[in-house]
Order: C-alpha cells, then sequence, then structure tokens
C-alpha cells in the first residue's frame, strides 16, 4: 500500500496539501494538552485545567460546522486563514496574559476553540479536483487522509512536551500555533485551494444537516466518538492499577498503531458493494472489538487487546467519509464533513465524562464497558437507518468537482464562440 499512497502523494499538490493541512491541524490536535499543561504551570487547578480543555473543544464543536459553512459560500483563502490567525491569537492572549484572570482565560480559550480553521474538511472537498475527480482515487486518499491524522495525533502530544521541555508551556502555545498558521497558509496559497469553488447550493438555514442520510451517520459517529473518549479514560484507570503513566502511553500507543495498520491495510485495495454496506460491517467489527477491554488481562494483553480495538478505527473514518461525500447536499460539502468533526469531538468528550463516574461505580472494567455499549449503539442507528442511508444524494465532493469541470468547460466554450 506504501506504493499506492506514494502515487497519491506524486500528484501534483497532493502532498503539500497533505502536509500543509496536517500542519495547519496541529494547534487543534494538541490544544487540549497544551491548555492544561500551561494551566497547571500557571498555578491553576486540575479542574480549571480540564474546564479550560471543555470549553476549548465546546467552541471547536461550534465553530467547525459554521466556517465550513462560510467555506462553502465564500471560499477557502477567504475563511481559513484568517480564521488560522484569529484563533492563534486567542491561544497567544492565553500565553501572555495567564489564568490570572478566570474570565480571560476563558475568553482566550472560546476564540481559539471557534475560529479553528476546518481545514480537514477543506482537504477532502479538495481531493476530487486534485485527483481528476476518479472515485477510487479519492476513496484512496480519504484512507491516506485518515492515516495521517492518526499519525499527527500521535506525533502532536510529543511535539507539546518536547516544546515544554526546551522552553516552557507558554511559549510552547505561541510556537505551535504560529506553526498551525504557516500551514494553513501553505495550504490557502496553493492553486487548488485558490480556484476550488463550491458546487451552487440551494439557500436553506439547515445547511448541510438537511440530509436525513448525513444526520444518520452523524448519530452513529457520536457513538463512535463516545466509545473513544471513554477508552482514553479507562485507559488511565487500568495504567493506574498497572504500572502507572509509562503503561497508559503504551496503550495509547497500542490503540494509534492498530488504527494505522488498519487504514494502510484498508486503503491498499478497492473494496466492492456500496460504502454504506461497508460501514456497518467495520463499525460491527468496531464494537465487537471492544468488547474484550472488559476482560482487563495484565498489561502485554491489554496492549495487544487494544491494539486490535484500534484496527478499524482508521477504516471506519475513510468509509464514512466516501458516505459524507455521498450525502451532503449540493453545495455544502466542506460544511458536512466538519459536521463529521463536531459530532465525533462531542461525542469523544461526552465518552470522557461518561468513564469517569463509570470506572468510581463499577472498577476499570465498567469504564471499558463504556467504549461496548457506545460502539453497539453506534452498529444500531446505522442498522436502524440503512433505508436513508440507502438513498444517496449525490451532490458531494466528487459531485461537485465534475460540476465545476462541466462548468469550466461550458466557459470555456463560450469564450471559443466569442474569438471566433
Amino acid at each position: 500500500m506504501a506504493a499506492g499512497y506514494a502515487e497519491l502523494l506524486r500528484t501534483r499538490h497532493a502532498a503539500r496539501l497533505l502536509v500543509g493541512t496536517l500542519i495547519g491541524r496541529l494547534p487543534n490536535g494538541t490544544g487540549p494538552i497544551a491548555i492544561v499543561l500551561f494551566t497547571r504551570a500557571e498555578g491553576g487547578s486540575y479542574s480549571l485545567a480540564g474546564a479550560l480543555a471543555a470549553v476549548y473543544g465546546v467552541a471547536n464543536a461550534v465553530g467547525q460546522p459554521l466556517l465550513g459553512r462560510a467555506v462553502d459560500v465564500y471560499g477557502q483563502p477567504r475563511v481559513q486563514l484568517p480564521a488560522a490567525v484569529v484563533s492563534a491569537l486567542g491561544m497567544v492572549w492565553l500565553a501572555f496574559a495567564g489564568t490570572g484572570s478566570v474570565a480571560a482565560a476563558y475568553g482566550a480559550v472560546v476564540v481559539a476553540g471557534l475560529f479553528t480553521p476546518p481545514l480537514e474538511g477543506g482537504l477532502r472537498a479538495l481531493w476530487p479536483s486534485v485527483l481528476g475527480g476518479k472515485e477510487e482515487r479519492v476513496h484512496a486518499a480519504y484512507a491516506m487522509d485518515a492515516v495521517a491524522q492518526e499519525v499527527m495525533f500521535t506525533v502532536g502530544p510529543l511535539l507539546v512536551t518536547l516544546f515544554v521541555a526546551l522552553w516552557d508551556p507558554a511559549a510552547a502555545l505561541v510556537v505551535i500555533n504560529a506553526i498551525g498558521v504557516l500551514g494553513a497558509l501553505s495550504v490557502v496559497v496553493s492553486e487548488p485551494s485558490r480556484t476550488w469553488r463550491s458546487a451552487p447550493r440551494e439557500a436553506h438555514w439547515l445547511g448541510a444537516l438537511r440530509s436525513r442520510g448525513l444526520l444518520a451517520l452523524l448519530g452513529a459517529f457520536f457513538f463512535v466518538g463516545t466509545a473513544l473518549g471513554s477508552i482514553t479514560v479507562a485507559g488511565v484507570a487500568y495504567a493506574d492499577g498497572h504500572g502507572g503513566q509509562a503503561v497508559y502511553g503504551w496503550l495509547m500507543a497500542a490503540l494509534g498503531l492498530g488504527a494505522l495498520v488498519g487504514g494502510v491495510f484498508y486503503g491498499s485495495r478497492q473494496w466492492p458493494g456500496a460504502a454504506e454496506r461497508r460501514l456497518r460491517l467495520l463499525v460491527g467489527l468496531l464494537a465487537v472489538c471492544y468488547l474484550p477491554l472488559m476482560l482487563v488481562p495484565g498489561p502485554v494483553a491489554m496492549t495487544a487487546l487494544t491494539a486490535l480495538a484500534g484496527v478499524f478505527l482508521a477504516p471506519a473514518i475513510a468509509c464514512a467519509f466516501i458516505v459524507v461525500d455521498r450525502h451532503a447536499p449540493a453545495g455544502t460539502v466542506t460544511e458536512a464533513f466538519s459536521w463529521l468533526v463536531t459530532f465525533f469531538g462531542v461525542g469523544a468528550a461526552i465518552g470522557t465524562a461518561a468513564a469517569g463516574p463509570a470506572v468510581e461505580a463499577g472498577g476499570t472494567a465498567a469504564g471499558f464497558a463504556v467504549a461496548s455499549v457506545a460502539g453497539a449503539a453506534a452498529l444500531v442507528v446505522l442498522m436502524a437507518t440503512q433505508r436513508v442511508l440507502a438513498r444517496r444524494v449525490g451532490g458531494g465532493a466528487v459531485a461537485g468537482s465534475r460540476e465545476n469541470d462541466r462548468n469550466d468547460a461550458r466557459e470555456l466554450g463560450f469564450r471559443t464562440e466569442q474569438k471566433a
């Protein structure tokens, strides 16, 4: 599969857009841990640190679809870069003002989260035009995208801790956000970003959410996010009784490694049948793989089970990207992808909140049971809505790219006639 991904990355603009997007999303991927480390270094309590990180996450969840809709209407450069700058200024404000004024600290993280640019959704909207509108290549790019996310979420926290060790948490906040602005700049000055236009959209206050198929997918991935969020907390409880932070690090690394392996294998071939049917299978396998975690065996076996629990995550996410593209109403593709990010993120926050009381009430196994229940709930949503998901809207990124190609051809023909 490395050869397949290498072929995609050799396509003009592809590597630049993927790397630029990952760098541009670095502040978002590291935001919660950077906020917690900074708040603790300022003498703030764990409660304040957790609350600031939670507010940042909620603000991000609110801002992503709103900014995604703005991108669909006004284009990428006019939204992505200004949003990246404002978001970075929010974090710089936090770094320089500190947490002495709690109200100011909350204001800073709200600004930073609310204006986080929707680079993730923007990249997926660009893939069809960059890859010539060929569905099989676009689907492979979605898989590569999902794998790259796992790399970013693995490397990002390591960068934060490195910058904190080299300087201090305040400097880490400033540097990471400066790097993020450079990543966003690299994307928006590229030709595909500058020339991309969303397909014509029907004026509707619900935007992408008027698609019942998209709503069904979002409901399912809310629960997938819940499962993942609960594992991060249950993993801490497990590590406390089996060796401490080192064991927790191994568990989280195994979860990421499993997702990487699964994503690479999933992208290594073309899969027959409808993406909606394949997604049900992948989410079902994901739910099944959460069940053995409740056995809470020794660290070696638990690490292996955690890796297994991650194997179907990246494939499920990559397949979800295809389903979003199929069900996003015309002209709403960036917004639709941004809603997926929002629902997944809110679900993760709910899972984190639910796992804590579950661990206190029933021990570590109960914390992992939250993941199992959430995984099953995601599958139930997909099973209950399979008729809705079977009806394809057909206004997503690939269709939009083809419409743009037809518009360009018509415009070229008109100009040719004028010259004649």
